[in-house]
């Protein structure tokens, strides 16, 4: 019978002792003189699968030249296996050669360096890392939808062409349909004869969008790709990445943080029951420690803590003798080395409140002091921010006012201010960047290797 190599795994007693044939690729084959080992993967799971032949098979001599890489269908008996590594394993009656693989195939059985893996982005899913990785990232989406889905969010499919910048820092892909000659002729396009009759960018946040859902359905997320044209070539920024972000009418600021902190511990907690050795494979081959580190962030209470009594905190430590890089300042933003500490301090998550609004985005509450917002970023230990959020500023007239003082033209966003007009009220939302969730979850340290093609400066081979 045909069957994928999960349906061994998954019923292996049903199996024993049975003809089965299985169709994948070669992963490694090693060869003796009367007999052969093949490691075998269909793609279907994160294990693989024995295959022993020997030189009773009439084409013996044959299949002791495929190599690593080609596309095989076997047929053989399920048996236990006598060997270390494996419980059973298939003694092979049939091999067909379904694809051949020449002899310079780059994914060879060794371990291949993460800048190599990038040149060969289009077979390094080949690899057992990233079999790991890109599993992780599929069970980690479906986490995302499961959790919202169950709590009665509604899924909202939000534009990848957009009027707005939602973040308001000039950082968009302008788009335009435009002969670029004659725009650089000109030095500038006419967005009348653009073809959606004015200048659109692709969108670096859903957020806008999604509010106008969460004013009908109380409850709304978005999960999809954001675009940054920021010339940013570190290991935590790409112009091409994936957003989770959940509104909520009629939830205020700690509202919204009780819901992150479900949220992430239900995602992890998920991620943990549903890819175990994906799991256990990252935990030996790429963080030391990862399943604990993860456990113990289930198990934890997420500290709270306004964004002035940190700058305290850090101050007091320099007093005391720690020594900043940046010098941590009120009404300013905080560093990498500031995220650590305070993780480190309280051992565990942290959500930093009240932000100082000029650092801020427009469409936050303004708290009674004038100077701060009701703003929330969430660190944790080892990586820093992870996800950040506020409480929307629901009154039309503090919205235009701090429009008006952010340069902004209100005019360009009268539906948004019109939420504000037409039924207002209390509601919040968050972002969490999900190549960075799965940064955190899998121990790697660079967003490049958690998205299939990466988008970085200077790369956009595929």
């Amino acid at each position: 019978m045909q069957l994928d190599v999960k349906e061994i795994y998954q019923d292996t007693d049903k199996y024993m002792d049975q003809e089965v044939t299985v169709s994948g690729w070669i992963r490694n084959h090693r060869k003796q003189k009367e007999f052969g080992f093949i490691d075998f993967s269909d793609g279907t799971c994160f294990e693989h699968l024995q295959l022993v032949y020997d030189h009773e098979l009439k084409d013996f001599e044959e299949i002791q030249k495929y190599r690593n890489g080609s596309a095989i269908t076997v047929t053989g008996t399920l048996i236990a296996s006598q060997g270390a590594g494996q419980k059973f394993e298939v003694k092979v009656r049939q091999i067909q050669l379904e694809g051949d693989c020449p002899e310079d195939y780059p994914m060879q059985p060794k371990r291949h360096s993460s800048e190599f893996l990038r040149e060969q982005a289009y077979l390094r899913p080949r690899t057992n890392l990233f079999q790991a990785i890109f599993r992780v990232r599929s069970v980690t989406a479906m986490a995302i939808h499961t959790y919202f889905q169950d709590h009665g969010y509604v899924y909202f499919h939000a534009p990848l062409f957009t009027a707005s910048d939602c973040e308001g820092a000039g950082e968009m892909f302008h788009v335009t349909t435009q002969n670029l000659d004659t725009i650089a002729k000109n030095k500038k396009n006419d967005p009348e004869k653009e073809l959606f009759g004015r200048s659109v960018g692709l969108t670096v946040s859903g957020q806008l969008e999604a509010e106008t859902f969460a004013t009908a359905f109380k409850k709304t997320y978005t999960f999809g790709p954001t675009f940054r044209a920021e010339n940013s070539n570190t290991k935590f920024h790409a112009n091409e990445f994936w957003m989770i972000e959940p509104e909520v009418a009629f939830c205020d600021l700690k509202g919204i943080m009780d819901i992150e902190e479900e949220c992430l511990k239900y995602i992890i907690s998920y991620v943990l029951e549903h890819a175990k050795s994906e799991m256990e494979f990252l935990d030996k081959f790429v963080e030391k420690g990862l399943i604990d580190k993860l456990t113990k962030l289930v198990n934890s209470k997420f500290t709270r803590i306004t964004h002035e009594d940190v700058i305290t905190l850090l101050k007091e430590a320099e007093k005391n003798g720690t020594q900043w890089e940046f010098k941590p300042e009120y009404g300013e933003d905080i560093a990498k080395e500031h995220e650590k500490y305070i993780t480190e301090y309280f051992n565990g998550p942290v959500f930093i409140t009240d932000w100082p609004k000029d650092i801020k985005s427009f469409y936050m509450k303004q708290n009674a002091d004038g100077k701060t917002v009701a703003a929330v970023d969430l660190e944790v230990p080892g990586v820093g921010e992870l996800m950040g959020g506020s409480q929307r500023e629901e009154n039309y007239d503090k919205l235009c006012t701090r429009m008006k003082e952010l340069k902004m033209e209100p005019k360009d966003y009268e539906w948004y201010l019109n939420l504000r007009k037409y039924g207002t009220c209390v509601h919040s939302g968050f972002g969490i960047g999900f190549e960075r969730l799965l940064m955190y979850l899998t121990g790697v340290d660079n967003i490049r290797d958690v998205i299939p093609y990466p988008r970085t400066p200077g790369n956009c081979e595929y």
